[in-house]
């Protein structure tokens, strides 16, 4: 039985398209489409996004809006005011537990060293982020944007819409896009460094998923939950649900998804058990996970 789901994992996979990596995002973009012109199209449109949207970029918009906070309006591009714009959406509907204006106290505070953690958890409200026609600006002085939670979803949801590939995958890190083709995705296991899932998906979706095993740099309320994983239609909101679910308290977790039933979650906790719920489970036509389930 093994050998048999093996190799329906392995022909499921197997594609004649172009395969490509790429450092980006500070991490690993893993391309795959059917020709390189779109391969390195993907990767041009991904590049541009980073120039604009690091805060690890001196001279990038998000950087020229950070450094004017409490100043004055800065002209940015289109795309730089859609993803703030999704961004705050998302914080409406989280609760406020996604707030892109963290970025007082991992940027201002943390990196930089420019205010005291005191001063930046004060300067933390997304409802202090104004959008102009064609600007942004930060009310507070010390108010710093960080796009880390939400803007490798949307780098992908961007390339996608600018591609002509009828099918592709693309992953950043722990953000996935795949369309036009079943394609075996993994998630991975923290606890044992393995994988937690593979599974095989039905029809075109978007994977995220958060934890603090690596930088440590969500403020999680629920310190039995170790990661959560989001599947979605679009990027920008799976990468962006998955930051504010690992953050939030289990029942608000709860309430979210009851008030957001198309977001599929899976949720590992330390003693190894996982949640699944139906939104998750109906993504894929074939799923290979531990077995030690709860129920909420």
């Amino acid at each position: 039985m093994r050998v048999l789901i093996a190799y329906l994992l392995f022909s499921l996979s197997f594609s004649f398209g172009v395969e490509k990596l790429f450092y980006i995002m500070g991490t690993y973009a893993h391309v795959e489409l059917p020709s390189e012109r779109e391969v390195y199209k993907a990767y041009r449109v991904m590049h541009s996004l980073e120039r604009k949207l690091s805060d690890y970029i001196g001279d990038s918009e998000v950087s020229e809006v950070n450094r004017k906070a409490g100043i004055s309006p800065v002209v940015v591009s289109p795309e730089t005011l859609e993803v703030v714009r999704l961004a705050l959406e998302v914080s409406k509907r989280t609760y406020g537990y996604f707030d892109i204006t963290i970025g007082a106290v991992t940027v201002n505070h943390k990196r930089l060293g420019l205010i005291p953690l005191n001063e930046a958890q004060k300067l933390v409200n997304f409802r202090n982020v104004v959008i102009g026609k064609n600007t942004l600006f930060l009310k507070d002085k010390g108010m710093a944007i960080d796009l880390g939670g939400i803007g490798k979803g949307y780098a992908l949801d961007v390339a996608y819409r600018t591609l002509d590939s009828p099918w592709g995958f693309i992953g950043i890190a722990g953000d996935m896009k795949v369309w036009g083709t079943e394609k075996v995705l993994a998630v991975k296991d923290p606890l044992s460094g393995g994988s937690l899932l593979q599974g095989v998906n039905r029809g075109d979706l978007c994977i995220s998923t958060s934890g603090n095993y690596v930088k440590r740099h969500i403020d999680n309320r629920d310190r039995e939950l170790v990661q959560v994983t989001v599947v979605h239609d679009i990027c920008t909101f799976a990468d962006a649900y998955a930051t504010a679910l690992f953050s939030m308290p289990r029942s608000l977790r709860k309430n979210f998804l009851k008030e957001n039933p198309e977001v599929g979650v899976l949720e590992l906790y330390s003693d190894g058990s996982l949640y699944m719920n139906d939104s998750f489970r109906k993504r894929f036509r074939l799923l290979i996970l531990k077995t030690d389930m709860q129920s909420q």
